[in-house]
């Protein structure tokens, strides 16, 4: 058989089995692993070892969009001496995932502008990149979603789509009151997720406040039952820092003028 027919056979059957990046690279590879006089297998295994490292990249990559973070935030640019009251050794334990393993869930409670949202998106895409499946949510466009679907009658399946996810993400509870409709669809996500998946959790509110968002006594104290069962509570009390960043530009702008 010729180079050239062996060549095209070669490339179809990679295609056929898909291993793009061994099709990309076998040539390079053998020519390093005849300068180095190594074993077909050892240039079998390092081929072998880019197409996996290639595919667990993709994958990642293809979790990290399935998430829908609104930006990607990670735990290296988050600045714990603006804020030291963040409890910083269990946010680095949390980052490890067992929390999610274990079921369990993360509520971040605290002043608006203290990096709540910057800290459960690192904690998300620390899973994301752990092999865990990840969705994030702004508590009120998860509510509309939910609306939607039930006004659709596509609702289970809704729920169903949320059932395949190890960790969900609920961002900024408290901002905007809900309906008694919506806020029975936010409890019946969070009853669904109750020890099946994790959930973390972002607030401005204290507990004793909840009631106002959802209306009900009964069914806040319902969804604090199951959020708080088994949970890692992080407070985030301290001053804006959008607000300390806004204050520390305005200053130069009028130390410039000056």
């Amino acid at each position: 058989m010729s180079k050239r027919k062996s060549t095209v056979l070669l490339a179809h059957c990679l295609k056929q089995l898909k291993l793009p990046t061994i099709h990309r690279d076998y040539a390079a590879v053998a020519s390093i692993c005849g300068r180095e006089n190594a074993s077909f297998e050892t240039f079998l295994l390092r081929l072998c070892e880019r197409e996996l490292t290639e595919r667990q990249q993709r994958a990642m990559e293809r979790r990290i969009k399935a998430a829908k973070f609104p930006s990607l935030k990670t735990i290296e640019s988050f600045k714990f001496d603006a804020q030291p009251d963040i409890n910083e050794p269990l946010i680095r334990e949390l980052l490890v995932g067992e929390f999610i393993g274990q079921r369990e869930n993360v509520l971040l409670i605290g002043n608006s502008g203290t990096g709540k949202t910057h800290l459960a998106t690192a904690l998300g895409l620390a899973a994301c990149r752990d092999g865990r499946r990840v969705r994030f949510f702004g508590v009120t466009s998860l509510v509309t979603q939910l609306l939607e679907a039930r006004e659709d009658r596509r609702l289970e399946r809704f729920f169903k789509q949320l059932s395949r996810f190890d960790l969900l993400i609920l961002d900024e509870l408290g901002y905007v009151p809900f309906t008694k409709a919506g806020s029975e669809l936010l409890f019946e996500v969070v009853s669904r997720a109750y020890e099946q998946q994790s959930v973390i959790v972002t607030t401005n509110l204290p507990f004793e406040q909840w009631v106002e968002v959802c209306g009900s006594e009964r069914l806040t104290g319902a969804m604090l039952d199951r959020l708080t069962h088994r949970v890692h509570i992080i407070e985030a009390n301290g001053e804006s820092y959008r607000l300390k960043d806004s204050q520390r530009r305005l200053r130069r702008r009028r130390k410039a003028s000056d």
